[in-house]
């Protein structure tokens, strides 16, 4: 296993600004650990726990700056729906978002293909259109984001040596 280490004072700072900052002090750790590189080999050396965060993050990132269609076109649908994320994240206590992921997961399957298509900018934008289902998939995690936002860093805040070590 790669060693993740996070600095006390960085992560005091962070908890003091929010949730947000909380996760991405564990994010950042775990990205600098495999030098920003989210491989086979490098997921080998991270714990599930620390691949799930990863996965939150982009799962988050992506659907909220442009849904799960945005994720899926982005080449994000093979590791979120793929790897047991929705498990993992229903065994952390979120299962609203574990059945979601499940829901978008039947999406992907159907449509994946079609949305991961190359395409201009012009078509990309036109596949929200072409693909409505995912609306309230979005709009079901957009109105809870902040409640699983903050269900995850309770977690990780629980469990902080799944995540990584803390230094002084």
């Amino acid at each position: 296993m790669i060693q993740v280490t996070v600095k006390d004072a960085a992560l005091q700072q962070a908890a003091a600004s929010g949730m947000d900052d909380f996760l991405d002090v564990f994010v950042q750790a775990i990205k600098d650990a495999i030098s920003g590189e989210l491989t086979a080999e490098t997921m080998a050396e991270l714990t599930a726990d620390q691949v799930t965060l990863l996965a939150w993050d982009i799962l988050h990132n992506e659907v909220m700056d442009g849904g799960f269609v945005q994720l899926i076109h982005n080449g994000y649908g093979p590791f979120v729906f793929k790897n047991p994320l929705a498990k993992a994240l229903k065994l952390w206590g979120l299962r609203d978002l574990s059945k979601l992921i499940y829901e978008a997961h039947t999406l992907w399957v159907k449509y994946g293909e079609k949305i991961e298509a190359d395409c201009t900018d012009e078509e990309f934008m036109a596949l929200f259109e072409q693909f409505p289902e995912f609306d309230d998939l979005d709009d079901d995690f957009v109105e809870h984001e902040e409640e699983w936002t903050a269900a995850i860093a309770h977690y990780v805040d629980e469990n902080l040596e799944r995540f990584a070590s803390i230094e002084k």
